[in-house]
Formats: structure tokens, C-alpha cells, sequence
């Protein structure tokens, strides 16, 4: 009942949003609203060269599923890996510090609330599934493109489109959408949620819904799970 009034208030919530939003409220949003994105874009080598360094430990990197739990229909196995450097505003200090140069990139983005690489493996495929809210807008940056870049895409709504390597992709996640990489190569980009720019009354309740989420579990579990992952690499570590 929590969930079904839950996703109903949501559903609401999204409409009020979708009226206050001064920006499109069309499934893919044009990269020219946020004007961060060019320095961002100019950025990718050193975001790639941090990348490049954590996969040469792939172990290392936690499958999503095992630091959010919620996300367990759409993540399985080790096909889909995260290594997060902000969730829903907590800063991830022990992964900024591995990656000092991507983090002083996100510390630059206004409105940042999420942030990790998101690194796709070969074929497989992240079934149809929606976004919670409308209040933040969603963002790739493609780091690793397979050759084959025609066989990897995302689908948002109707919209197929294919990552381009040091470009990015903005989209509102609320629209159901997947990903399949059927090539033989792993797919990564940096991934972003920021605020959606709003009218005033927009802001006002943005920041009360995502205060409360940031206050439930859907946050706080896989803050304390990624809290532990990190100790257990750093004990890991020291025994090495």
C-alpha cells in the first residue's frame, strides 16, 4: 500500500513539475540548458585516464545491485558496476580521493546530486524501467564507446540514440527506458543527476521531496553498504 500510494503521490508530483519546469520536459533535453556541459565534455581525458585506472581492478568496482538493493530487477551478477562519487549529495570521500581529478570536475557542476561511472558489460541488457522523479535531470558522459557503437544504445520513450565518445547525453529518466550492449566490448559513462531548473515554486517542492528521499532508505541503505565496500577494499589492501 506504502508503495502503490507512493508511486501515485510521485505520478502527481511529476505533473506539477512538469508545469513549473523551465526546461523541456521531453525525453531527451538538449545539452545547450545546462552550461556546464562544455567544460565537462573538454574534461574527458582525465575523467577517462581515472576511469582507465579502476579497471585494471575490476573487482574492486561493487556491482550496483550489491550497494543499492532496489535495483535488483534491473542489475545481476557483475554486469552492471557503479563506482559513485556522490549519492543524492553525500560525497563519497574515499572514491573522490581515488579519482581527485573527476572529483574536482563534479565539485564544479551546480545542482550535482548524483554521480558515479556507470560501467555496462558485454551483452547485457538493463530492462524498461523509470526514474522516481521528475526533479532531476539525468546525464552520460561516454567514456567508453564499444567500436560497434550501433549495437550499443539507450531507448528513452521512443528515442533510440547511441553514446558518442566525449559527448553528452541528457534525458529525463522518468520516461521508461533501457540499455543494451550487445557487443563485445563493456560500455561506461559517467553518470549524472542535477537539479532540474525551476520557477520558484518548482524549487520549493524539489527540495522538500528530495530532502525526504534523501532521508529514507532508498539512500541510506546503499550509502551504508557502499560505507562498507570501501572498508572491506581497504582491509583488503592493508593484507596485501
Amino acid at each position: 500500500m506504502v508503495i502503490r500510494y507512493g508511486k501515485l503521490l510521485l505520478q502527481k508530483l511529476g505533473q506539477f513539475q512538469a508545469r513549473h519546469s523551465r526546461i523541456s520536459t521531453a525525453p531527451i533535453i538538449s545539452k545547450k540548458e545546462f552550461s556546464w556541459v562544455p567544460t565537462l565534455e573538454q574534461a574527458t581525458p582525465l575523467i577517462r585516464e581515472e576511469l582507465d585506472r579502476l579497471l585494471e581492478k575490476p573487482e574492486e568496482i561493487p556491482a550496483f545491485h550489491l550497494m543499492s538493493p532496489d535495483q535488483c530487477k534491473i542489475s545481476t551478477g557483475t554486469n552492471w558496476k557503479t563506482f559513485a562519487f556522490r549519492i543524492f549529495s553525500k560525497r563519497v570521500t574515499e572514491n573522490c580521493d581515488l579519482c581527485p581529478d573527476t572529483a574536482r570536475i563534479l565539485d564544479d557542476i551546480p545542482g550535482l546530486r548524483n554521480a558515479w561511472f556507470s560501467i555496462l558489460a558485454p551483452h547485457y541488457h538493463i530492462p524498461p524501467h523509470f526514474g522516481p522523479t521528475r526533479a532531476l535531470v539525468r546525464c552520460h558522459l561516454a567514456l567508453r564507446v564499444p567500436a560497434d557503437g550501433e549495437r550499443c544504445w539507450i531507448r528513452v520513450d521512443n528515442e533510440i540514440h547511441h553514446w558518442q565518445q566525449g559527448q553528452c547525453l541528457v534525458f529525463d529518466d522518468t520516461y521508461e527506458h533501457e540499455v543494451r550492449n550487445d557487443t563485445d566490448e563493456l560500455r561506461a559513462v559517467l553518470f549524472l543527476d542535477v537539479d532540474r531548473p525551476m520557477d520558484f515554486p518548482g524549487r520549493i517542492v524539489n527540495a522538500v521531496l528530495l530532502r525526504m528521499i534523501r532521508a529514507s532508505s532508498y539512500v541510506r541503505t546503499p550509502l551504508k553498504n557502499l560505507e562498507a565496500w570501501n572498508r572491506a577494499r581497504e582491509r583488503s589492501h592493508e593484507v596485501g
